[in-house]
């Protein structure tokens, strides 16, 4: 298609939006950008349909198809509307929880949703003002609901919004649910969208779900009287103007914490994030103000959570007393390593157990679950998948923990998505157990390094926007697909694992085998002779390709660390210029 022909299509589509069955507002945005000269915005605007995916909708707020708005929302809950109408036709009720954070618009968006299931005729749990994604999806299950929503874009710039859809499990929605609700959402007319139903089929959830949610969360302590011993340790939280503001706080209180010092600046609520270009607590920025805090206290640990407080961010000081943020992978190490030895030590460990991990999270997860005898998964990246696994064994192995490296992880099955409230406090116990130990939360992790092996990781995100991003971004899968490299950082790559023709290829002999997932994604994995990772996705949810390298080497003692990360990090610089990144 010319570009001619583009721009006369996307004008075509955006006339439809003039029309009177549009609000005002929308009407004079979507005539604003067809009389502007130029076209960008207005091909951004209306070139596609939002796509509504298996992770949801998420996209740019505003005017227009390919924008999140009360339409395309709208959409979307009209088509989940009607899946559930058809699923759940046998149940004299069926019913709804909706969830929303802190982001401009998420409150009109979760009110118009509760609008759209009302006028369906299905009962709409609203929670009253923001509540965190996890307590939304424990609500699910609790309130014996059918489904649930969330509006929220996670840790994207303020310009983003997202909705996020889950089953009866409390999980988002996985095959065969998802296609078909996809397919309806892509037929949708506008037109055809119910809209304000009736109030009474409407109920607001308050602070009896919070205690109930709290109370559960009190559940996951596996060392109750560490924390009694060390309950004034000096704890950093931040909630980054999100949903973690007040129940992340009465989590730790549960526990047993008294010392919770917060950042005033970034308790404030708000969608525009005002000291944080990005409300992400993988990054740096974001967590500079709660470090700067920690310095000022002398703090024992700093936590974060993103603006729907899925994601947790930890910072500790490292050998050289600096606060430093462990990474994801780091943070699921510690967990696993945790939850497993202190299981063991309770006598808690019966040989039904199990965990999850993504296969993009590091491989030294998996080695302390096989050096322990406790049973593992590795699942697609996206937390429905490890819900999914908890699912199909409910009954019949124990689960007690799943994490991906994106700073997700999930201590308890009684929520089915990313829980940061639980984790943090989760987290802080694990701090105490360290000083139980004599030991800091940094050196708990040296220790693992120690015993288990020494991992360093890596992630690039190559950001592609617009309709020739997405070409572009194909593009490189293709190029790595279908023209492998033989070589990675001067060692020969023995593996090649295709998750989008569930082919795995030892590229040294040519023999090819099956990769045991229910469905495909599209990843690619190159594992070297030497132990070296490297994972290759586009993201789901965002237009970026994103590049996961897991460097493996040994660590003998504390004092060689700095010798061993610096090493693999020359090599992995040189692996991200051998791939031209």
């Amino acid at each position: 298609m010319n570009n001619n022909e583009l721009l006369r299509q996307v004008e075509e589509r955006a006339r439809l939006w003039l029309s009177p069955f549009y609000d005002e507002a929308i009407r004079k945005e979507v005539q604003r950008m067809l009389d502007n000269d130029n076209k960008t915005e207005l091909i951004d605007s209306f070139y596609k349909d939002l796509e509504f995916g298996t992770g949801g909708l998420r996209g740019v707020m505003g005017a227009g198809t390919n924008r999140m708005n009360i339409y395309t929302v709208g959409a979307a809950t009209q088509g989940l509307s009607d899946y559930l109408k058809e699923s759940f036709a046998h149940l004299p009720e069926i019913k709804v929880v909706i969830g929303h954070d802190c982001r401009n618009n998420s409150r009109l968006f979760a009110e118009t949703c509760a609008g759209i299931f009302a006028a369906n005729g299905i009962r709409a749990l609203l929670f009253e003002d923001l509540r965190p994604t996890p307590e939304m999806s424990y609500a699910i299950r609790e309130y014996g609901c059918q489904s649930g929503i969330i509006l929220t874009a996670s840790h994207n710039p303020p310009e983003y919004n997202g909705y996020k859809a889950y089953w009866d499990d409390g999980a988002q929605l996985v095959a065969p649910h998802d296609e078909a609700i996809i397919e309806l959402v892509k037929s949708m007319k506008h037109e055809s969208i119910l809209f304000d139903g009736p109030q009474e089929l409407i109920k607001p959830l308050g602070e009896e779900t919070d205690l109930k949610f709290i109370e559960m969360v009190k559940t996951i302590s596996l060392s109750p009287d560490l924390v009694k011993k060390y309950h004034d340790i000096k704890i950093v939280y931040t909630p980054i103007h999100g949903t973690g503001v007040k129940i992340v706080p009465m989590a730790l209180r549960a526990f047993g914490f008294t010392n919770i010092i917060n950042v005033p600046e970034q308790d404030v609520v708000s969608g525009n994030f005002p000291t944080v270009v990005s409300p992400n607590p993988e990054e740096p920025a974001a967590m500079k103000m709660a470090i700067e805090k920690a310095l000022e206290v002398n703090a024992d640990v700093v936590m974060a959570t993103d603006p729907d407080s899925d994601r947790l961010g930890v910072a500790t000081r490292n050998l050289k007393g600096e606060f430093v943020i462990i990474n994801g992978n780091q943070t699921a190490l510690l967990f696993i390593y945790y939850i497993i030895t202190k299981m063991k030590e309770n006598g808690a460990l019966k040989g039904n157990e199990f965990i999850v991990k993504t296969i993009v999270s590091t491989e030294l997860i998996t080695e302390i679950a096989r050096k322990n005898h406790v049973d593992y998964f590795d699942v697609y990246t996206g937390f429905k998948y490890i819900a999914e696994v908890i699912r199909e064994n409910e009954g019949i192995r124990k689960y007690i923990g799943g994490g991906e490296e994106s700073f997700g992880f999930l201590p308890a099955d009684f929520v089915r998505d990313k829980d940061a409230v639980s984790s943090i406090a989760m987290m802080a116990e694990i701090v105490t157990w360290a000083m139980s130990k004599g030991k800091t939360l940094y050196e708990l992790l040296m220790d693992i390094y120690l015993e288990y092996g020494f991992s360093r990781e890596k992630t690039i995100s190559v950001t592609r926007k617009g309709q020739s991003g997405a070409q572009e971004i194909q593009q490189m899968m293709t190029r790595f697909r279908t023209n492998p490299p033989r070589k990675i950082g001067g060692t020969p790559v023995h593996l090649l694992k295709d998750y989008e023709l569930l082919v795995q290829t030892d590229l040294l002999t040519g023999e090819t085998t099956a990769i045991d997932q229910k469905t495909t994604s599209n990843v690619l994995q190159f594992f070297t002779t030497g132990g070296t990772k490297i994972s290759i996705r586009p993201s789901g949810t965002e237009p970026k390709i994103k590049f996961y390298f897991e460097v493996h080497d040994q660590l003998k003692s504390y004092e060689d660390l700095e010798s061993v990360e610096s090493s693999i990090d020359s090599r992995i610089d040189a692996i991200v210029n051998e791939l031209g990144l």
